[in-house]
């Protein structure tokens, strides 16, 4: 009985554990979702955002959405890259060996360490490139100022 309390405790924590997982991973499916609502509305506008925060070509963007079923994993591969430092042949690499896993798994594997401060960007949902964008692609001017 003395253990009881302690169990107890570890079952809380291990619920907490649990539903914090859930609320990132509602946080990560909600801002894909609006990547695709933007992707839906305007395909080139969305394209065109792509080369401009990711510094793409249009052939590299040609290749990525054949092998990618959403516009959203185009995004992820692309931030992801960008993150890791891997070029995005290596990040589409991992997404098909592991893409039932998710795309935290996905950026682990790729060097992006569970509780860095990037891995809790891509878990909620918190995304600008490197040159100012915000998560639609759009400038972020107050970024830009300095």
């Amino acid at each position: 009985m003395k253990n009881y309390p302690r169990v107890i405790s570890v079952f809380a924590l291990g619920l907490c554990l649990l539903f914090s997982g859930t609320a990132m991973a509602d946080d990560l499916d909600s801002f894909l979702d609006k990547v695709e609502l933007h992707a839906s509305k305007d395909m080139g506008s969305f394209r065109a955002d792509l080369r401009l925060n990711f510094d793409v070509s249009n052939g590299t963007l040609d290749g990525l959405f054949e092998v990618m079923s959403k516009p959203s994993d185009v995004y992820m591969c692309l931030r992801i890259g960008e993150i890791a430092k891997q070029p995005v042949d290596r990040v589409v690499e991992e997404h098909q060996q592991h893409k039932g896993q998710g795309w935290g798994v996905i950026a682990k594997n790729l060097g992006i360490k569970p509780g860095s401060e990037e891995f809790h960007a891509l878990k909620a949902g918190r995304f600008s490139s490197s040159n100012g964008g915000d998560s639609t692609g759009k400038k972020n001017k107050d970024k830009n100022k300095k």
